[in-house]
């Protein structure tokens, strides 16, 4: 799962190097943190949040699939 909140991110921002993922396992939950360029933040969130709830349903599902649940955040 990180890899697709990964490549999602990236093909959003204009600074694609600056991207960074963390993963962290806890209570059957994967956490994805993801850090961004204080520029990109409103291109990932978009408007009234529509692009990270996109971003969040996509992971959800992948994680879905795997038998597991997931939760993205911004920071």
């Amino acid at each position: 799962m990180k890899d697709l909140t990964l490549y999602l991110i990236q093909k959003l921002t204009s600074r694609p190097e600056s991207v960074i993922v963390e993963e962290k396992e806890e209570n059957g939950i994967t956490n994805i943190t993801v850090k961004v360029a204080d520029e990109d933040k409103g291109r990932v969130i978009g408007k009234e949040g529509r692009i990270i709830k996109a971003i969040r349903a996509l992971v959800g599902a992948a994680a879905a699939k795997q038998g597991k649940r997931s939760h993205v955040q911004i920071s």
